[in-house]
Parts: structure tokens; C-alpha cells; sequence
């Protein structure tokens, strides 16, 4: 290879901080580099294993990604934000203070579904007293079959620690659940920002503002990612969506229509269930509510 060549060798690394348009790459030998990309492209996520050529010593340009195993995303019907790439796990960390909301945990979940990823649910802040409360609320969610682990970040994150092993997980949550707190107790060299809790206001100020990939050890991995305060799911496809609901299962292909919507079709199996008491009503008009705003923009 001729050195004007040599130069300009695409290299591949992972990207391991996004700030909107700009991502810092880290190479296998642990160099650095800060990155812009092609064409003013943003859709890359920390996770993904990236094409880049070094600029100088300290930049460089991102041209493509490898193929993803997974991607998840939230989006509105105006543009969808990319969390993270190729993860295996997505913990979903709720606390009893500030109250979180039980549709954003239920939208998250959906899209694990949807992307294929493996989903949990962490009840951090467990030694509150308002933990009975948050116990009731993820009652539904254990119904399911979602994990859930109770701790307190301040106290021990070792029990964690185990369910991360050997994966790439991702930290997604409300602000104020604590996940930046979580980070700083797995990775103590994270140094993640931890904001106060505004009790007036009962929700998180944000902190995290941009995703970051911290490596535990050689085999896992962890991005923290900026506090949410709703989770669209615009990208679903509306047909779809029955399919990402585990409860909905074993009645999919019951109903008397082949094409049912499970909204208003005599003989649905989904409705059938509810009446039999085998379905929640509750998860039934929230499928119904997704749907519908679906349908809007689709």
C-alpha cells in the first residue's frame, strides 16, 4: 500500500459518546478520536461499530456502520432519536421518588419488543418508604415476565453488576430515577453528573445529556443515556404492534376476522379474553391508544 494511502485506511471502532453531531470513536487499542461524518449524517448511536479516517491526531470522519444486531429508538411524528446500537439488554431503572410513569416504562418495554432486545426493569431508591407504592405500579410488569431487581445505588449494585455480565446493556429511564447515579457505582471513573431531585416539581432535572458507553470489563458494557420524559413509538409499524404485547400472545390469530385491528371487530379474541377475565382491560385500550396514534401518522 502507497503511504498517500496508508493515510487516508479506513479504520473500524466503536462509538462510545454521541453529542448530536458529533461522536467521539474509540479504537480497539483504546485511542480516541472526535468524530464528525459524512454528508452531516447524525444517524449513528454510542454502540455502534463505525468506518472512520483519521484527519489529524485527534480527528476523524465517520463513513459508515457495520451491520447493527439490534437498534433501539423512540421517535414522534416529527423525527425519532436513536438511543443506542447493538445492545443485548435494556434496563429500565424507575425509583419511587420523583413517581414514574407507568405508560413511558410500557412504551420503552414495546420497543424492546419491537427491536428484539431483552428487557429489565430496576427499582432503584428500594430502601424509601415509598417503595410499597412502586412495588403496586410494577405489579403488572412482573405479571408480564419482566424481571424486576430492587436496589439502591447508594448502598450496593452488586446483585446488577451480574445481570450486565457479558452483555451490552443500556441504562434508559425519567430523570431522577438515578440511572447516572447507577453509572457512577459501576464505573467510578465515570464521574457521571448527578443532579438534585426538584421535589416541587416531582421529576428529575436532566443531567445526562448525551449517551456514553463505559466498558465494565472486557465483555461488558453499559451506555448511559439522557433522562426521558416520554417515549414515542412512531416507528412501529401499526399492524405490528399486537405482536410486541407479550400478554396478547396466546390470543393473536383467535379472532373470527383474520385482519382484526382488536379495536371495535365483533368476535375479537383480545376482547373475549378481557371479558374472561384472562386479559387486562387496562392493556387492552393502551394497545388501543398506541394504535390509534399510530394509524394518524402511518
Amino acid at each position: 500500500m502507497h503511504d498517500a494511502q496508508a493515510k487516508t485506511a479506513e479504520l473500524t471502532g466503536v462509538i462510545v459518546k454521541s453529542h448530536g453531531r458529533r461522536f467521539i470513536v474509540e479504537l480497539a487499542d483504546g485511542t480516541c478520536y472526535d468524530c464528525t461524518t459524512r454528508g452531516k449524517r447524525t444517524d449513528y448511536a454510542c454502540g455502534d461499530v463505525v468506518y472512520l479516517t483519521i484527519e489529524n491526531s485527534e480527528q476523524g470522519v465517520i463513513s459508515g456502520h457495520e451491520t447493527r444486531s439490534s437498534l433501539l429508538y423512540r421517535s414522534d411524528a416529527f423525527r425519532s432519536k436513536i438511543i443506542a446500537a447493538n445492545v443485548s439488554l435494556l434496563v429500565l431503572v424507575v425509583a419511587p421518588v420523583p413517581t414514574f410513569s407507568e405508560e413511558l416504562l410500557a412504551c420503552c418495554l414495546l420497543a424492546a419488543e419491537a427491536a428484539g432486545i431483552e428487557a429489565r426493569i430496576v427499582l432503584n431508591k428500594a430502601d424509601l418508604p415509598e417503595v410499597a407504592q412502586a412495588r403496586q405500579q410494577l405489579a403488572p410488569f412482573v405479571a408480564l415476565g419482566y424481571p424486576v431487581l430492587e436496589l439502591s445505588a447508594l448502598q450496593d449494585v452488586s446483585p446488577l453488576r451480574q445481570w450486565l455480565q457479558d452483555q451490552t446493556s443500556v441504562l434508559v429511564g425519567q430523570s431522577g430515577m438515578g440511572k447516572s447515579t447507577l453509572t457512577n457505582a459501576l464505573v467510578p471513573e465515570a464521574a457521571a453528573r448527578v443532579g438534585d431531585i426538584s421535589v416541587a416539581l416531582d421529576s428529575g432535572r436532566h443531567t445526562t445529556t448525551h449517551a456514553q458507553l463505559y466498558h465494565l470489563d472486557a465483555t461488558s458494557h453499559l451506555i448511559d443515556s439522557p433522562g426521558l420524559q416520554e417515549f414515542g413509538l412512531q416507528h412501529i409499524e401499526p399492524l405490528a404492534l399486537a405482536s410486541y404485547f407479550p400478554d396478547f400472545q396466546p390470543f393473536l390469530g383467535q379472532c373470527k376476522f383474520h385482519n382484526c385491528l382488536h379495536l371495535v371487530e365483533p368476535s375479537c379474541a383480545l376482547q373475549q379474553a378481557v371479558q374472561r377475565g384472562e386479559l387486562s382491560e387496562k392493556r387492552v385500550a393502551f394497545y388501543q391508544r398506541i394504535f390509534r396514534s399510530l394509524q394518524k401518522t402511518h
